[in-house]
């Protein structure tokens, strides 16, 4: 979906910032909505369709950057900063939804989207440092391979639960409460537990990087 919105992008004239834009509106238009409108079944299906929307577009910025002969650092910087902030609000606004409008168990619950809100910031910083510091020590901006194919579907599926698209659907369940919650628990569960595993891969990972000292 990406490339097509891409090209639609590319002959419409937009810029790749202007695509991030765009994409920014659709994705902070439905996390609002998850904060202040009260729950039901079709809000989930509205909430739904914003984030993916947001999510085709955000994947389609730097496809038409490399479209029109390649992005810039300022672009970059924004697409960055548009993901920090939509992965520091989405599970804020699912506290702020549970608070007003769920019926929990109990209380206790509003622990789980601050879990998940601080896993979410605390991944997204760590991968992008780990990719930054191995930049600047191997000056190569591609990763090393993960084995063969069935070795890399395996590790794909294993991380499914931390993909931002999975997040975005399942929202579809918003207004069916009694599934929503332990639903939305049980992911936040995983991804702790995927981010805890990522973090000690990665610290190995920069325990055997090396900088050239200059001489």
């Amino acid at each position: 979906m990406g490339r097509r919105i891409a090209a639609l992008a590319f002959k419409a004239g937009l810029t790749p910032n202007q695509v991030t834009a765009i994409s920014a509106a659709f994705t902070f238009s439905g996390i609002v909505v998850l904060a202040l409108v009260p729950v039901s079944p079709w809000l989930g299906i509205l909430v739904t369709c914003l984030l993916v929307i947001g999510y085709a577009l955000d994947s389609a910025d730097g496809q038409l950057a490399r479209l029109r002969g390649g992005g810039t650092l300022a672009g970059e910087w924004l697409d960055h900063v548009v993901d920090c902030v939509k992965v520091a609000t989405l599970h804020g606004a699912v506290l702020i939804g549970w608070y007003r409008f769920f019926p929990l168990p109990s209380q206790a619950f509003l622990l789980v989207p601050l879990a998940f809100a601080a896993e979410s910031s605390i991944f997204f910083f760590t991968l992008i440092l780990s990719e930054q510091l191995r930049r600047f020590a191997t000056g190569n901006r591609s990763r090393a391979d993960g084995g063969n194919n069935a070795t890399r579907t395996l590790q794909t599926l294993a991380v499914l639960p931390a993909d931002y698209g999975v997040h975005c659907w399942i929202f579809i369940l918003w207004g069916v409460t009694a599934v929503f919650i332990p639903l939305y628990s049980v992911l936040a569960a995983l991804n702790i537990a995927l981010l805890l595993v990522g973090l000690g891969r990665w610290f190995r990972e920069v325990s055997r990087l090396t900088v050239a000292r200059p001489s």
